[in-house]
């Protein structure tokens, strides 16, 4: 049972639907692309509805009522509400981290006085509980500096001001309007480091870990990284920017003190530990943020990559005993996933529009069009959210991933649709 609705669920499904250990793959809530798809020699999807939502409770009763082998949850928000804890309390095997150990994504705050404590590379900071603090630290340092609300904001609280008077207005939203609630309550303030963004994911299983293949993510919503960060409009792997001795370094001063850190604190980590770098010109590796959770866009390309069984890497983790032979990276392809968005988005998308042309998109030769903000209305599919949809596509090289998913996306059309024409174009 995969728990969410977004195109990374889609992607989980699909790739949990190609192991050969699974015999049904069941998406709740689902949206209006997760459903049974018509290949006998595979296993269906099926989609269960929800009641109220993401809720702890919610999730709990469709497994009873599902009573799957194995759970793995998508989104963050209900991770770090503790619908790990309540999953296994009644006996359900699921993949993701408990609700103390969900705090690396849940708290900034805690995620970096865990890497200062550590020793793990990062930017320098400060955390503050109120708006004067904000505004002494912010004149000191000076900008570019980046302003972060600690708690979970949907991939839309962390500022990366150009001006000390953009910063001190992102604190003022934060600590006084309280734009994103609680979760702005305390601010983490740290230095701005230039250089390349890159994503490793590891799947772990308390102690040791799988990495998989890294990924470049695309935040911001317009071409050239202009306009605010979005929770990503578009992501491709394997990144090129990441060797093997970045990787092993990766592997070395992040992710290793991390779960160790973790397992010292009471909360050894089992799911994916989502690390965001930022690798800067001298090759320096610094760790911006922890998630707890595949990311997403960058799961939607991921997938594209792992041959083998899924299903068993994964439940294999949640058990404590990862098997890293249970599946292979693809060395012979590249994949890129382009985020199909709504008018408005990020701060107001518009939703009820029909979405024309995914037939014809999902025929092309190694593309899927994986649903994220969409529903079903009167027999079509409509928007029903920021991000609408992810096309995905693989190929041989990423050039040709690349072209394959911008041939789709000009087969697909809905009221006020946009996307990024420069995912994976340098």
């Amino acid at each position: 049972m995969v728990v969410g609705s977004g195109a990374r669920e889609h992607a989980l499904a699909r790739a949990l639907r190609r192991s050969p250990s699974v015999a049904k793959v069941v998406v709740t809530p689902g949206n209006a692309g997760t459903f049974a798809e018509a290949a006998p020699q595979l296993a269906p999807i099926e989609r269960r509805p929800l009641t109220g939502g993401v809720t702890v409770e919610s999730v709990v009763e469709a497994a009873r009522v599902v009573a799957p082998d194995l759970v793995v949850i998508g989104p963050e928000a209900p991770l770090v509400a503790g619908v790990v804890d309540a999953l296994q309390k009644e006996g359900f095997l699921t993949f993701g981290p408990t609700a103390k150990a969900a705090q690396l994504e849940g708290s900034k705050a805690f995620l970096k006085e865990l890497l200062a404590r550590e020793n793990i590379p990062t930017a320098p900071f400060v955390i503050v509980h109120n708006f004067e603090d904000a505004c002494v630290h912010i004149r000191k340092r000076g900008a570019p500096i980046v302003v972060k609300a600690s708690g979970l904001c949907a991939g839309k609280g962390v500022v990366v001001a150009s001006t000390e008077e953009e910063a001190i207005e992102a604190a003022r939203l934060m600590l006084v309007d309280r734009v994103f609630g609680d979760a702005g309550a305390t601010v983490v303030i740290e230095d701005h480091i230039s250089g390349e963004e890159a994503s490793v994911l590891a799947v772990c299983d308390g102690e040791r870990f799988f990495v998989l293949p890294p990924a470049r993510d695309h935040k911001r919503v317009g071409d050239f990284d202009t306009g605010p960060n979005t929770g990503g409009m578009g992501a491709f792997a394997p990144s090129t920017r990441l060797s093997a001795d970045l990787i092993s370094r990766v592997e070395r001063e992040i992710i290793v003190p991390t779960l160790r850190g973790m397992k010292n604190n009471g909360a050894p980590f089992r799911g994916v530990l989502f690390a965001g770098l930022m690798i800067t010109r001298d090759n320096d590796v610094y760790l911006l943020e922890h998630n707890v959770r595949f990311g997403d866009p960058e799961c939607e390309a991921i997938m594209e990559l792992l041959d083998g069984d899924v299903a068993e890497l994964l439940a294999s983790a949640a058990m404590g005993s990862i098997d890293r032979r249970a599946v292979r990276i693809a060395t012979d392809r590249a994949a890129l996933a382009l985020i199909v968005a709504a008018q408005g988005y990020p701060a107001a998308p518009k939703s009820g529009d029909e979405i024309r042309g995914l037939v014809d998109a999902g025929r092309l030769e190694n593309v899927a069009i994986l649903h994220a903000g969409t529903a079903e209305k009167n027999g079509k599919v409509v928007t029903n959210g920021g991000r609408v949809l992810a096309i995905t596509a693989h190929g041989a090289t990423l050039e040709e991933a690349r072209r394959r998913a911008y041939e789709a996306v000009k087969l697909v059309s809905f009221d006020g649709m946009f996307y990024r024409n420069d995912i994976a174009a340098s």
